[in-house]
């Protein structure tokens, strides 16, 4: 069977040009179409996937459409890296908290920049949905689009569609503690549940061995420096000292989960957002580096070395899964999915993000033990919390955009969550017609 993969929200062309470089890589004839609204965004992502696959001379076939309906027919996998607004409204979701006191270093998973993203990424991922169960039935459903587990849940309850939420987190992470102790990382074995950006790994083992002693050593040496700096991840070493499990990913996303701790950004002698974990230089670097794309696929000359070499990133596990489902492999990755049992003190039906194995029968998750109580409690509420923000966006609700507001932790007041919500509301009302 030839693949054809279809890319929604192909503006993301980082993740266009990893996805592609891992589709030449498998040496595979295959069909792959891309799909953004924004004609500009799509033009760059068709040019630069053009001339990737014309220099490696790879049997890839790349189309492309502002119209997913015209894309969808035949697609065996469909993958959706959707961004509703782009940086620009993501950009709101952090400024505007800000006015109102609260610093958050991402936005876009919890927080009132989690909420606020959800506002306008749930209706426009079922629309998706149903347009895939209407035109691609068969077809794989994968989810990037953050805030991960709001945008699942949805889509499921909403539409019945099977979609599969991926995220490169734990992974990664995975890779840095199997760096940090001395092992190669396909030697480490480890298991991690959670919620997607505060999975907790609850084992870690190499070579045979309990290495979890080891890596509290390590937070014993975290702790004790006088002046840590963001890349020490302090906040996620203390976490495992004191739960006796690592929180993935690291704090750049974990602290966004501890309101209590952070609402106004204070973080180890520096601020949140700002200083360290800076919004302002990650929108700025996806910026160059799209300006940058932009040059290389406009112009006439070859593209720069390391097009066709493999980068790390989001896209970096999708075509391995797709892979092993196709034959039968039994490879085991972390997805998010709904629970039915496999996370026994968490929600029925929440998504949990943890390990899965892909076969013929697509992704399913693992039964795992009972998290610790303290493990599970510190998600309790973000189910409650993804509950009301995804009623809040199907009905188009206020009143339930600001009851996500008040259960998610970050005010002070009800009249906060009010004013807050009015402004977010506000600032993103081109992509929320119903807030207009």
């Amino acid at each position: 069977m030839t693949e054809k993969y279809v890319l929604v929200g192909a503006g993301s062309a980082v993740f266009t040009r990893g996805l592609v470089a891992d589709l030449i890589r498998t040496r595979q004839p295959a069909d792959l179409a891309l799909v953004d609204v924004s004609p500009e965004a799509l033009d760059t992502a068709m040019r630069l996937a053009r001339k990737i696959v014309t220099a490696a001379g790879a049997p890839l076939r790349v189309s492309g459409s502002t119209d997913i309906r015209a894309a969808l027919p035949g697609a065996t996998v469909v993958i959706c890296t959707v961004g509703v607004g782009g940086r620009r409204a993501w950009e709101q979701d952090v400024f505007v908290p800000r006015r109102h006191g609260i610093f958050v270093p991402v936005g876009d998973t919890v927080g009132p920049g989690g909420s606020s993203r959800a506002l306008r990424m749930i209706p426009a991922m079922v629309r998706v949905a149903e347009a895939v169960l209407e035109l691609a039935p068969g077809a794989l459903l994968f989810n990037y689009g953050n805030p991960m587990a709001p945008v699942c849940r949805a889509i499921r309850k909403a539409t019945g569609a099977n979609v599969i939420g991926l995220c490169h987190g734990v992974f990664h992470v995975a890779n840095e503690l199997a760096d940090t102790l001395g092992v190669p990382r396909e030697d480490l074995r480890y298991t991690a549940v959670g919620y997607n950006h505060l999975t907790w790994i609850t084992h870690v083992r190499a070579r045979g061995a309990d290495v979890l002693p080891d890596l509290l050593r390590t937070a014993d040496e975290k702790l004790a420096l006088a002046q840590p700096t963001p890349d020490d991840n302090v906040f996620s070493w203390h976490l495992l000292k004191l739960f006796g499990a690592f929180p993935a990913v690291l704090d750049r996303h974990v602290t966004e989960f501890f309101p209590q701790f952070f609402r106004d950004g204070s973080y180890y002698g520096r601020r949140l957002g700002v200083d360290a974990f800076s919004f302002e230089g990650t929108i700025a670097d996806g910026d160059a580096e799209y300006a940058d794309m932009q040059r290389d696929a406009a112009g006439d000359g070859p593209l720069p070395p390391g097009y066709l070499e493999r980068i790390g990133g989001e896209h970096e596990q999708v075509i391995d899964i797709v892979d092993s489902i196709r034959r039968d492999a039994g490879r085991v990755y972390s997805a998010n999915l709904p629970n039915t049992g496999q996370a026994p003190n968490l929600p029925l039906g929440a998504i949990v993000e943890g390990p899965a194995v892909a076969d013929a029968q697509g992704l399913r998750p693992i039964a795992q033990p009972p998290l610790a109580s303290a493990l599970a409690g510190a998600l309790a509420s973000r189910y409650a919390w993804v509950e009301t923000i995804v009623e809040a966006a199907l009905e188009g609700s206020r009143e339930k955009f600001i009851q996500a507001l008040v259960l998610d932790g970050y005010v002070t007041s009800l009249d906060q969550a009010a004013a807050l919500a009015d402004d977010l509301l506000a600032a993103q009302a081109a992509h929320l017609p119903w807030a207009r």
